[in-house]
């Protein structure tokens, strides 16, 4: 069996005690996260919040699972079907480049129509593939993620772009 990556769903707010209990477990995880400055009435502050709410991917066997979903705060491994649904490595790969890039991003769940296929060809997030949606008098590109059923837009000026 070759290992794949799975999506966990765990406890609200519960994301980093999971990764820390995984990684004790010596299972291999990433917990993909923000930096967000945190305004208080009398202070702010950086912090680092996770990308996609409780969500923590693990790359593992489907053989080991039952060792992660053991896991204090881990609730639930997303299924289609019935069936763990693994997530592609290249989506893995994708959210990481999205993250470490200058680009401007949301994270959505809803559904869009589709639009045209683009290709990114310059900037820090060449090479991406996704759908054009233009939203708001911008120029947006949605990356989904059907495994967990969620979208990333992010926002490029549109001389980035090429039609796939």
């Amino acid at each position: 069996m070759s290992k794949k990556w799975f999506a966990l769903y765990t406890k609200s707010r519960a994301e980093k005690k999971v990764h820390q209990a995984l990684i004790d477990k010596s299972i291999c995880c990433y917990l993909p996260l923000e930096k967000k400055l945190k305004l208080w009435s009398d202070r702010k502050k950086w912090v680092e919040e996770p990308f996609i709410r409780s969500y923590i991917f693990i790359h593992v066997e489907e053989s080991e699972l039952q060792k992660a979903l053991n896991t204090p705060g881990v609730v639930t491994v997303i299924r289609f079907g019935g069936k763990p649904a693994s997530v592609r490595e290249e989506h893995i790969k994708m959210i990481e480049s999205i993250l470490s890039s200058e680009e401007e991003y949301e994270l959505s769940a809803g559904h869009f129509e589709p639009g045209e296929k683009v290709e990114v060809i310059r900037g820090s997030l060449k090479g991406l593939f996704g759908e054009l949606i233009y939203h708001l008098n911008k120029y947006k590109v949605l990356i989904r993620i059907e495994s967990i059923n969620q979208n990333i837009l992010v926002r490029l000026n549109p001389s980035f772009l090429k039609k796939d």
